[in-house]
């Protein structure tokens, strides 16, 4: 797969309070794509961040029903991948790629 392959993947790491706690259990939320599989992710992670996958669990988190001044909108899908690392592997989300 190539390297742009890699950045399509992965959308962005999701940085709330409960992905920071399970970061310190060596465990990375991302939000991916919705076409991409387990073993693509896991392939994404080792190539642009240089570490060693343990496992990757994904989930779907179906789009919230919103209104916004009398009108109905609906938010879209989003696809989490939960990657936990190997042991003493590290990402450092605030730097960067």
């Amino acid at each position: 797969m190539s390297r742009e392959r890699y950045y399509d993947i992965i959308l962005s790491p999701v940085v709330t309070e409960k992905s920071t706690y399970a970061a310190e259990q060596d465990k990375i939320v991302f939000n991916v794509r919705k076409d991409a599989s387990k073993p693509e992710i896991k392939a994404a992670v080792e190539a642009l961040f240089g570490v060693k996958v343990k496992k990757v669990n994904t989930l779907l988190r179906k789009g919230k029903v919103k209104r916004f001044r009398g009108t109905v909108g609906r938010q879209s899908d989003v696809k989490k991948a939960i990657v936990t690392l190997e042991e003493g592997q590290n990402i450092d989300l605030a730097s960067g790629l």
